[in-house]
């Protein structure tokens, strides 16, 4: 059963392909299960989970966002900040190394899916038998336990799936393996398991997906980044294995710069925390784009700023880009989604909807007796098997 516990992996058989099958639904007893009941005790812990947003709460963040979104930028600095992102983020990087940002080793509890499926552990967990359960997919968030939690997601054929259809998905599987047999060589053209990360920064998913990586080697990793500092600093790391990473300089806006694969070649596209930082009137297109890498079946994870997080809210007077846009004193810039416009960004693209949670929490700062509204939208968006 240990097997189980560590591989985080909800998994269907369909002619010998296996797809894993997602939804909303939250393991029993989540890791976030840290719940505020008695605000005397608010300063006994850094984060409080599943926080509950009174309406004077709601309201009072609306009217702060109201406040500091009254004066924007004028137009002529809105162009400069556009056309000259990739600087601002190079800068940032020459300047911070990757020293600012932390390690994200929660990724593998969140996103299993960022994982390959082994043959013999899904063996295993196919003579189980598993049963769902009720969750609040609305507006609950909880994240995967390191130990004993697992999803009790019944296995089967994916969203009413039919046998027509699993027929279907497996010719196309073989005509879209024949596709790639024929295309030209590229870095991680003979591995079976494709990730990109969309957005890499100086690593720090980079490098705990890599380490995990390393037990199985039929597995590639792509990442990218439009600051080439970034992608230096990646290229520089003592864990960095060209054999099964590809570090290069991309900007996901650009329609006309080519990626180091062909389409319909990757598993797994991970976008955390970079989808804010384009012009909201450019998002679609660069969604549209990363959706047609995915094979079918595929899966994008998605992270990213949420509506009156407390980083939306203590932006001052004057660095509002556009509503819900602003620009930080470093040049770099930030958008704070609803899960309604996350939805639609997505399925716009192509893309199913797997899970779309916001994620709200206090956290806690008890050296300063400071707290703090933290709120997070994630989403799991899969290509259509055919």
């Amino acid at each position: 059963m240990n097997v189980i516990w560590r591989s985080y992996i909800c998994s269907v058989r369909l002619r010998k392909v296996p797809y894993r099958c997602q939804s909303g639904n939250h393991p029993v007893a989540p890791l976030g299960s840290r719940i505020l009941t008695d605000p005397a005790k608010v300063f006994e812990h850094n984060m409080w989970d599943h926080l509950q947003w009174s309406k004077e709460e709601t309201a009072a963040a609306r009217k702060k966002v109201e406040e500091n979104s009254a004066v924007r930028v004028i137009q002529e600095e809105q162009v400069k900040y556009e056309s000259e992102a990739s600087k601002y983020w190079d800068t940032f990087y020459k300047i911070h190394k990757n020293k600012f940002f932390k390690n994200r080793n929660w990724l593998l509890r969140e996103f299993p899916e960022i994982l390959p499926i082994d043959p013999k552990t899904e063996e295993k967990m196919g003579e189980l038998s598993w049963h769902p359960v009720e969750t609040n997919a609305t507006n609950s968030f909880s994240r995967m336990p390191e130990e004993q939690n697992h999803y009790e997601k019944s296995f089967g054929l994916s969203d009413g799936q039919s046998k027509g259809e699993s027929e279907c998905l497996s010719l196309n599987s073989k005509e879209h393996r024949k596709g790639l047999l024929k295309a030209e060589l590229f870095p991680g053209s003979n591995a079976t398991f494709r990730i990109l990360e969309v957005g890499c920064g100086a690593g720090s998913s980079v490098f705990p997906v890599l380490n995990t990586l390393q037990s199985t080697p039929e597995s590639f990793l792509y990442c990218c980044d439009f600051a080439p500092e970034a992608v230096e600093l990646i290229k520089s790391h003592s864990s960095y294995r060209a054999a099964q990473c590809s570090a290069f300089v991309h900007d996901v806006c650009d329609d006309g710069s080519p990626y180091p694969f062909p389409d319909g070649s990757l598993d797994v596209i991970l976008l955390v925390f970079v989808l804010s930082s384009i012009h909201p009137d450019r998002m679609q297109g660069a969604v549209n784009r990363l959706s047609k890498l995915l094979k079918p079946g595929g899966m994008l994870l998605f992270r990213d700023h949420g509506r009156y997080d407390f980083t939306q809210l203590r932006f001052k007077k004057g660095r509002c880009l556009s509503e819900n846009f602003y620009v930080r004193g470093d040049g770099t810039r930030a958008y704070f989604f609803t899960k309604g416009e996350v939805h639609h960004i997505f399925r716009k693209a192509g893309l199913v909807e797997k899970q779309n949670l916001v994620d709200r929490r206090l956290q806690v700062n008890r050296k300063k007796q400071v707290t703090m509204h933290r709120v997070w939208v994630q989403g799991k968006f899969q290509k259509p098997l055919h």
